[in-house]
């Protein structure tokens, strides 16, 4: 089997059997975000406690790219401090922008690689990561 099959099957597998999708009750921090050029949008909920994230869900629409990216971030940065969780950001804009990164701590967001050959699909990979972004960042 050839690389790319494998990320096309980690990524089907992360859109049609999502992890972490859904809501939380209370508590948490909500941040809502759209890609108003395609039309996906995420509405990301986060419980952080002491500066660990210990919930990470999801809910919105979109294509297999920007689903599948949420449900891998949500499902990798649990358990996470919110430090760590924006390095995995930030390592993955490097991968959006064709830099050679590993994800040892979450190895299926490898599979989004490919995103980067086309550049209008960037932004649909990196919503859900904006919305992290915007959700544990100090205002």
């Amino acid at each position: 089997m050839q690389l790319d099959d494998l990320y096309r099957r980690v990524i089907m597998d992360h859109y049609k059997n999502p992890r972490n999708r859904g809501t939380m009750d209370e508590g948490s921090v909500t941040v809502n975000l759209n890609n108003p050029t395609c039309g996906d949008r995420i509405s990301l909920q986060l419980q952080v406690e002491d500066g660990i994230v210990k919930q990470a869900r999801y809910t919105g629409e979109g294509c297999s790219i920007s689903m599948s990216s949420a449900s891998m971030m949500t499902d990798a940065v649990k358990g996470r401090t919110i430090g760590e969780a924006l390095a995995m950001a930030d390592k993955f804009s490097s991968l959006m922008k064709g830099e050679p990164v590993e994800f040892e701590e979450y190895e299926d967001i490898e599979a989004l690689s490919g995103v980067n050959k086309f550049p209008a699909r960037i932004k649909c990979a990196t919503l859900a990561w904006n919305a992290l972004r915007k959700g544990v960042e100090p205002q």
